[in-house]
């Protein structure tokens, strides 16, 4: 090339860019123009916007405009070959730089070079390759903080950064310290709205999270969503709400932890469905051979652990199940948008959130203020629901087949936060709001029982209504540790199924 600007990439044909696609390269090449060296740039659209092309269409016209070379950087394998493909269809000459490149002696035969962080952070380091004439760094998933290892050794030129959400893995380490500016591109709604990303229609099932512990990395650590999610309860609401919800439809489960997603694969293979787990201990001849049973057959269900958060485009996937909980807003979008693609005959798709990731971060289309979030990262991370907020508002709401086993009874609800304090008003001791819950539990028991064996059934099908309520009268009086709330849960259904046996004769 030696410097001099290259006419011959065309754009191969059926290659085009949507008009908001062309929008947001424009206003990034103004600001390349506007700073030609030693500036960082970021830039956000939501998964499935189509960063991909929009980056190797940007590479290209910098190639052809300036003459120089680009380099763009992954944190996955996978991504490499697709980027790689990608960069083909936009006519660039690319090399991928994987670990048995270990020099790059035919680098005048190519104008861009795709690589991953570590790779060539050896390469640099070890002097064993220098880039010649290269003006622009493109940052894929640049929200991770592995690439900042590379920043010292490309000083003088341009960096774009580009992710769906621009917050740093590392609260530590906020995006604004390493990028000077943040281009925000269309939003979800936006995209939905124009037919470009599908329509999420969202189910929340509340989960208690208090047994969850945070790790090093701010997140739930999978030892502890293990404990939570591998018990029998968690595991029988997520298939009653699969059957509920998502009977039938191509579904993609998201776990926190191995073992959990082996206990679902073993539970839906016992309920008699078709159903394959994925976790990154399987090699790549059973992955590209599961994932392509995944892709063809109908209504096939894969649990998985968070392996194909990144670098996994199957547009035929119609539901999301979120068998986890999550504190990263990136993760939130990153399993959601697995499920956003558009393709003919599908328009929307199912979100099951079994971890109150909604609760927490509001709705996957819902408007975020991204640019706030990029200067203020503090900010938003202080003003995100905690778990004991969260716990605190749940109102348990009763299955319609439970609720259809007191159909004799017109009221079946109960505020016993509003009891007590009617009772501390009446000068009564607080347990009483208690009893009068217990109370109101027998009334409902025989007004739909005709025997006793039939009451102490129907004791049993409002063990989640009573775990409900003997945690929301635990808020009351301050006193919430698990081994009081497991003594409380056992002492109001004792005396539940003593007042039923008095009552049923």
């Amino acid at each position: 090339m030696n410097g001099s600007p290259v006419a011959q990439l065309e754009v191969k044909e059926g290659k085009k860019l949507h008009g908001y696609q062309l929008e947001a390269l424009e206003k990034i090449f103004e600001r390349i123009r506007n700073f030609p060296s030693r500036y960082n740039l970021c830039f956000q659209l939501p998964t499935g916007g189509g960063k991909t092309v929009i980056f190797s269409e940007i590479a290209r016209r910098y190639i052809q405009e300036t003459g120089k070379k680009v380099l763009i950087l992954t944190h996955r394998v996978e991504l490499l070959s697709q980027t790689s493909n990608v960069l083909e269809d936009f006519n660039v000459r690319n090399k991928v730089i994987v670990s048995k490149v270990k020099t790059l002696p035919d680098q005048d035969n190519f104008d861009c070079f795709v690589a991953m962080v570590e790779t060539l952070n050896n390469r640099l380091r070890d002097e064993k390759i220098e880039f010649d004439n290269l003006g622009l760094i493109i940052v894929d998933e640049a929200h991770y903080n592995s690439f900042r290892k590379l920043f010292k050794w490309f000083e003088d030129i341009v960096i774009l950064g580009v992710t769906a959400t621009p917050l740093s893995s590392n609260i530590r380490l906020p995006l604004h310290e390493n990028y000077q500016e943040l281009i925000v591109g269309e939003s979800i709604a936006n995209l939905i709205e124009m037919g470009f990303l599908s329509k999420a229609t969202t189910y929340t099932y509340d989960v208690s999270l208090h047994s969850l512990k945070v790790g090093v990395n701010g997140d739930y650590t999978v030892s502890s969503s293990e404990k939570l999610y591998g018990n029998f309860y968690m595991q029988e609401k997520l298939l009653y709400a699969y059957e509920q919800k998502a009977l039938g439809t191509k579904t993609l489960i998201f776990n926190n932890g191995i073992n959990t997603s082996k206990q679902v694969y073993a539970m839906f293979i016992e309920a008699g469905y078709d159903i394959k787990h994925l976790d990154n201990t399987h090699h790549e001849v059973e992955r590209r051979e599961i994932l392509e049973w995944f892709r063809t057959k109908p209504g096939a269900i894969l649990t998985s652990v968070s392996i194909l958060t990144t670098g996994f485009d199957e547009p035929t996937v119609e539901t999301i199940i979120l068998n986890r909980a999550t504190k990263s807003l990136t993760l939130y979008h990153q399993m959601i948008g697995r499920g956003s693609r558009v393709i003919p005959g599908k328009t929307d798709f199912n979100v099951i959130d079994l971890g109150n990731n909604t609760r927490r971060f509001g709705l996957w289309e819902s408007y975020i203020d991204w640019n706030d979030i990029f200067r203020h990262p503090n900010s938003y991370i202080e003003s995100v629901v905690s778990d004991e907020q969260m716990e605190r508002e749940m109102k348990y709401e009763m299955p319609e087949e439970v609720r259809s086993r007191f159909k004799a009874s017109p009221v079946i609800e109960f505020d016993i936060k509003e009891e007590y304090v009617k009772v501390l008003r009446q000068g009564l001791k607080p347990k009483e709001a208690l009893y009068r819950s217990i109370s109101q539990h027998a009334g409902l028991i025989c007004e739909n029982a005709f025997e006793l064996s039939e009451g102490l059934e129907l004791v049993r099908l409002l063990d989640q209504d009573i775990r409900s309520r003997v945690k929301q009268y635990s808020y009351c009086i301050s006193k919430s540790t698990d081994s009081y709330l497991e003594w409380l849960r056992d002492e109001y259904t004792r005396k539940l199924q003593q007042l039923v046996r008095q009552r049923i004769v």
